[in-house]
């Protein structure tokens, strides 16, 4: 499987190759980025692994020839998110990118059943645009959504509860950003409900979250941008699709009616295939995460309104 990583120079991108490489299931990485001597370096580093990990090659450039023939392509290319900025901020300064992006895939001839999967913020949003601009179906375009978030979430509840984060089963949903909504009603550990653990509260349950919401933020406060998690979610997804192995990921994608959301892209626990989404689960949930779920499809629906008319 050949993977394009469009940003591949940058901290996003160089992060999501390197959890590749390590991972083994690719067989070809081409990194491509404004940057030629960026992308050039990283290609060439993780070439120099390539004899103690897996049998891959690795491409890079500064123009689109090389995504050609394509199996998955990665979009991380963006502006980078400031401390104090949300997710959608940023919508003003990333469109024009995203597009120029976009119609430069446009422009190669990717493989037959290839996948489109939309990692630059604001992901929701401009993994709609992806899904409109037609270069692959509807079905094939994914965008990281909140499995990064969920992450998230999942590991700082474990480091509270003192138990190993794997064993934490809990899901963000929505938005990846302001209006992401945290799935309380079916949390476990272990398969033992949150509610019924000894020491769990709902004041708990809020710091957790809001930690979640802001933690972003502040690894961009600390160390100048987040990378690592990126790479590794960015990774989770890769693999599910080069496998084809039916994993239930909460990927954004257009929505079609499920808890009664429809023409927005975002976060419902999606079941991803070799070419995208195969299924969208309709999780049950509280009335109260329902309702939130739907603010959250409206909020992005009404920035989505301001972009076209921008």
């Amino acid at each position: 499987m050949k993977v394009s990583i469009i940003g591949g120079g940058g901290r996003v991108g160089s992060d999501a190759a390197f959890a590749l490489q390590l991972g083994g299931i690719v067989t070809e990485i081409a990194l491509v980025d404004a940057n030629p001597d960026m992308a050039a370096g990283e290609a060439l580093d993780l070439r120099h692994g390539a004899a103690l990990l897996a049998n891959q090659t690795f491409t890079s450039s500064s123009t689109y020839e090389i995504v050609g023939g394509s199996d998955c392509v990665v979009i991380t290319a963006g502006l980078r998110r400031k401390p104090d900025e949300s997710r959608l901020d940023l919508i003003n300064r990333n469109v024009g990118l995203f597009k120029g992006i976009l119609e430069s895939v446009k422009s190669v001839k990717l493989a037959d059943g290839a996948t489109i999967l939309v990692v630059s913020n604001p992901v929701d949003i401009l993994t709609h645009l992806t899904v409109e601009a037609g270069i692959v179906p509807t079905e094939s375009v994914l965008g990281l959504g909140t499995v990064l978030d969920t992450s998230r979430f999942r590991s700082l509840i474990a480091d509270h509860m003192k138990v190993g984060a794997t064993d934490v089963k809990a899901l963000i949903l929505g938005e990846h950003g302001d209006s992401m909504v945290p799935i309380w009603s079916s949390a476990t550990i272990g398969g033992v409900p949150l509610a019924s653990l000894k020491g769990w509260s709902d004041d708990l349950a809020a710091e957790l979250f809001q930690k979640t919401k802001t933690s972003g933020a502040e690894v961009i406060r600390q160390k100048g941008g987040a990378g690592r998690a990126v790479g590794v979610s960015i990774k989770e997804v890769v693999e599910a699709i080069a496998l084809g192995n039916g994993k239930l990921l909460p990927v954004s994608a257009l929505q079609t009616g499920a808890l009664g959301i429809s023409d927005i892209c975002l976060s419902l626990p999606t079941v991803v295939g070799r070419h995208g989404v195969v299924e969208i689960y309709e999780p049950k949930v509280s009335d109260t995460e329902t309702e939130l779920l739907h603010k959250s499809a409206q909020s992005l629906k009404d920035t989505l309104t301001l972009v076209k008319g921008s």
